[in-house]
């Protein structure tokens, strides 16, 4: 859920006459990813974005499963994902449920011959290098190094990159990403003790209505396949809209780390929330301030969820031998925590520069082969060290 935004021109009332300067009607559009039930977003078209022309055959995307059932520790080295010129060519699942698909990215070119929707899944787009513009119907979002991008299911996107130097870190969710509910108040704003607040939330900017007629591609993944379908009229064609139901990006930076003279549970970190998942953010902070405080996090038992931590930056001091971009994986069953010695090592540090996401998914995660071909075998040997 965002905060309501509204951008452009639009009606007085909604659902009522809105018209051109030619006298002819704009096209309304009710946007929501839980039909009429929950947030939404009301955008006028100055065509009927339904002008289908034409349709290509679909291609199978679907994640290739390796692994379904397995109970160790997993390292992989998100880096070695090759990069791939084109955007959608480059994304790569690497761990999937039926909740959510964990995808790496190395796309070296912008999108400009097509147009993306996702409409199975919301996309949090995690920018570990590279910067940009993220191109919509609702504006433009300009990201760079840390930025999360949040873009609801259905939502017809290009992304248009500075350089060809650009990594990714995707989850894509079945279910709506939203803020966590104990950070809101029972009307919605982000109350004090939330680790961020509206002021950090970017709403999409400069709003371009293009009025052009052709041949438009819009590249839509449904159901593991992907379908090339043509329209008649350019989609970012939108004169106004408003409503709050729409991509937004936060920056990683703007998380406000919460410490104490103990050390904090990982629910401290959270910053996004679904009904199959929670993400987290691990950001530089202070340690625990008591006498007595061991700064490395305790040992803990992944009794009810898999977690997953993507490596972005800085020393981790529960971890050997991290990599940026490296992926931790400890299934649900087997407890884990710091390798040996570190929590001795810990004690009287002062600070951490760490920079990571977590992503903790409450069903179990399955291996792809590409996560195979990236794999740090033995990883789970490492506390016998």
């Amino acid at each position: 859920m965002a905060h309501y935004h509204k951008a452009g021109t639009i009606p007085h009332k909604r659902h009522t006459q809105f018209r051109k300067p030619d006298g002819s009607l704009y096209s309304e559009q009710l946007f929501s990813t839980e039909g009429f039930s929950n947030d939404y977003s009301l955008l006028y078209h100055t065509y009927a974005p339904t002008l289908i022309v034409k349709c290509d055959d679909p291609i199978d995307v679907s994640p290739k499963v390796a692994e379904e059932r397995m109970l160790k520790h997993r390292s992989l080295e998100g880096f070695r994902v090759k990069p791939e010129a084109d955007f959608l060519e480059s994304r790569k699942a690497v761990l999937v449920n039926n909740d959510c698909h964990i995808v790496l990215a190395a796309p070296q070119q912008s999108m400009t011959d097509y147009f993306y929707k996702n409409a199975d899944s919301d996309e949090m787009i995690f920018v570990h290098e590279g910067s940009g513009v993220l191109k919509t119907c609702y504006g433009e979002l300009k990201f760079g190094y840390g930025d999360y991008l949040v873009i609801p299911r259905g939502c017809i996107y290009q992304v248009h990159f500075d350089t060809t130097e650009n990594r990714l870190f995707i989850v894509e969710s079945h279910t709506p990403i939203r803020y966590p509910k104990r950070y809101l108040s029972k009307y919605g704003q982000l109350m004090e003790h939330s680790p961020y607040c509206e002021r950090d939330i970017r709403t999409p900017e400069n709003l371009q209505t293009i009025d052009e007629k052709g041949d438009f591609i819009i590249q839509t993944k449904k159901q593991g396949m992907l379908y090339g379908i043509h329209y008649g009229t350019h989609p970012f064609d939108v004169i106004g809209w408003d409503g709050c139901c729409y991509p937004y990006a936060f920056s990683i930076h703007d998380f406000e780390p919460i410490t104490g003279r103990v050390h904090q549970p990982p629910p401290v970190h959270q910053t996004f929330e679904t009904d199959a998942f929670v993400v987290c953010s691990f950001v530089p902070r202070l340690f625990d301030y008591h006498p007595l405080a061991i700064p490395a996090p305790y040992n803990h038992s992944n009794i009810d969820s898999d977690e997953l931590l993507y490596y972005v930056d800085g020393d981790f001091m529960s971890r050997k031998h991290v990599t940026r971009g490296m992926i931790t994986l400890h299934p649900a069953g087997i407890p884990h925590g710091p390798h040996p010695g570190l929590a001795e090592k810990s004690i009287g540090a002062k600070e951490t520069k760490e920079l990571a996401v977590m992503v903790d998914t409450f069903r179990p995660l399955k291996l792809t082969q590409t996560a195979l071909e990236i794999e740090n075998e033995g990883y789970v040997m490492s506390w016998a060290e």
